[in-house]
C-alpha cells in the first residue's frame, strides 16, 4: 500500500498513540520532584513520531532512513527511561502500566525495523528521483518479475499455462 500523507501510516499512529500514554504516565504527580524524568519521558517519546513524519516528508530513500533510525533511537531511549519507571520505587504504583508502555514501544520500534528493511531492500531512490521514465522501468521490472514467477509455477505444476 502507498501512503500518500504520514498521519496515514500505522506506525506512525502507533507512535503517536504511545506519545500520548507516555504523557499521560508522565502527569502522575509521583513525578513531582523528578522532573528530569518527566521531561525526558515527554520528549523521547514525542520525538519518535516527529522523525517518522520528518522522515515520511524528506525526497530520498537515504534521507528517510536516517530517519527512521533516529525514531528508532528516540523509541530506545523512551524503552531506557521506563525500565528506569520500573525500578524506582515513587512510581511501583504505575508499574503494570510501564510495563504495558514497554510493550507498545517495543512494537513501534519493530515497525520502524521492518520499515527500514524494506527501504534499504528497494530499488527506488526516493520521490526526488522519481520521474515518468524511472517509474515506467520500475513497474515494468516489477510486471516482469511477477511474469516469471508466474511461469516458475507453470514449469513446477502449480499453476496451469491459462492462468497466465
Amino acid at each position: 500500500m502507498k501512503y500518500q500523507r504520514f498521519e496515514d501510516l500505522p506506525v506512525w499512529q502507533t507512535a503517536m498513540d504511545f506519545a500520548v500514554h507516555a504523557d499521560a504516565l508522565s502527569q502522575d504527580r509521583a513525578f513531582n520532584g523528578h522532573g528530569d524524568a518527566r521531561d525526558q519521558l515527554q520528549r523521547a517519546a514525542l520525538s519518535i513520531s516527529n522523525n517518522i513524519a520528518e522522515g515520511f516528508e524528506r525526497g530520498t530513500t537515504p534521507e528517510r532512513l536516517s530517519y527512521i533510525y533516529i525514531a528508532r533511537g528516540s523509541a530506545g531511549e523512551s524503552r531506557s527511561i521506563l525500565r528506569f519507571c520500573q525500578r524506582v520505587e515513587w512510581l511501583a504504583h504505575r508499574r503494570l502500566e510501564v510495563d504495558l508502555l514497554i510493550a507498545e514501544v517495543e512494537s513501534v520500534s519493530r515497525q520502524l525495523y521492518g520499515w527500514a528493511d524494506s527501504l534499504q531492500n528497494s530499488d527506488i531512490k526516493g520521490q526526488r528521483h522519481l520521474n515518468d521514465q524511472t517509474r515506467a522501468n520500475y513497474d515494468q521490472a516489477r510486471r516482469a518479475d511477477a511474469f516469471w514467477q508466474k511461469l516458475q509455477e507453470v514449469r513446477e505444476g502449480k499453476r496451469k499455462p491459462e492462468d497466465l
